[in-house]
């Protein structure tokens, strides 16, 4: 017996469809897995924060800085001789200098009373508190002749300690001031003095190279450089504590010897001017220390 065709027909659509929805039962493949491994990370330039931008070092030498309040008293009598308007020979500086007034006063009176000169120097003073004075008043009215300026061994001690680089660019700063408030005026420029005993003390070290560049300041016009350094020191550089009993500070021998070094001086860059500080005729006391005094240095190019 035949098989009818149309049963055979239907059987082979019923196949036919079977094997379709027997694929369609099966569940969906699973995504592929995502590797979070540290290999597949971004590129840290990518994920990193950002750093926060670098704050440029402020160079402590050109802070402006007021007095200690005990030195405010100081400060104000300096402003009033400058608006006198007489001093025409004027010391700047930090401590060593206000020593003229102390252990220095008796060689002062016999150098300096006769010749309108003014002591402008003020204990624990650094680069910035001679920029905050000048700011604040001891230049106006004044027009000095000349100014005698040491600074610098106390920004050599601060804390943090100040870089050789970062004072010559206070010192610099004094000069661009001064110039500023008193063109006319002449500046001598001294090599910060020497401290501690020998030339292995570090604080001695900073000086000396603060002095290597400042020693380029001078232009032989309105700044003139010297070192009298080597009339504190003994024959093996050492610094006696029968000049400067603390090994910084001089006695009234080391401040003979600081006028004796710079007289010549003074003499000639007000002569040059038409405008010669003369010493006074009634010099009385010792005869000075002989001694060999440094010579001007010449400008640095």
């Amino acid at each position: 017996m035949h098989a009818h065709p149309l049963r055979f027909i239907c059987s082979a659509l019923l196949a036919s469809l079977t094997v379709p929805l027997a694929l369609l039962a099966q569940p969906a493949p699973a995504p592929p897995a995502v590797d979070v491994s540290p290999k597949s990370a971004l590129p840290a330039a990518l994920t990193a924060k950002p750093e926060p931008a670098a704050i440029p070092a402020v160079n402590q030498a050109l802070v402006l800085r007021p007095p200690h309040p005990s030195q405010l008293v100081r400060h104000e009598k300096f402003n009033a001789i400058a608006k006198e308007g007489r001093a025409q020979l004027v010391f700047l500086g930090d401590s060593i200098t206000h020593g003229w007034d102390s252990a220095g006063a008796k060689t002062w009176a016999r150098k300096y009373n006769d010749r309108s000169a003014a002591n402008f120097g003020i204990g624990g003073d650094s680069t910035g508190h001679i920029l905050w004075r000048i700011e604040n008043g001891n230049f106006d009215g004044i027009k000095p002749k000349l100014v005698v300026l040491m600074i610098g061994t106390n920004n050599t001690t601060a804390n943090p300690k100040q870089s050789p680089t970062d004072i010559a660019a206070g010192i610099k700063a004094i000069l661009e001031k001064l110039a500023a408030k008193t063109p006319n005026t002449k500046v001598l420029l001294l090599g910060i003095f020497p401290r501690g005993e020998t030339a292995e003390d570090s604080s001695r070290k900073n000086n000396i190279a603060v002095n290597t560049l400042i020693e380029k300041f001078a232009d032989g016009a309105r700044v003139f450089y010297k070192d009298v350094s080597p009339i504190f020191l003994d024959d093996r550089g050492k610094l006696s504590k029968e000049i400067a009993p603390d090994l910084l500070h001089l006695n009234p021998a080391g401040y003979q010897r600081w006028a004796e070094a710079i007289e010549g001086d003074i003499v000639e860059l007000t002569r040059s001017s038409g405008q010669t500080i003369l010493p006074p005729t009634n010099l009385s006391g010792p005869a000075p220390i002989p001694t060999v005094a440094p010579t001007l240095s010449p400008p640095k190019k």
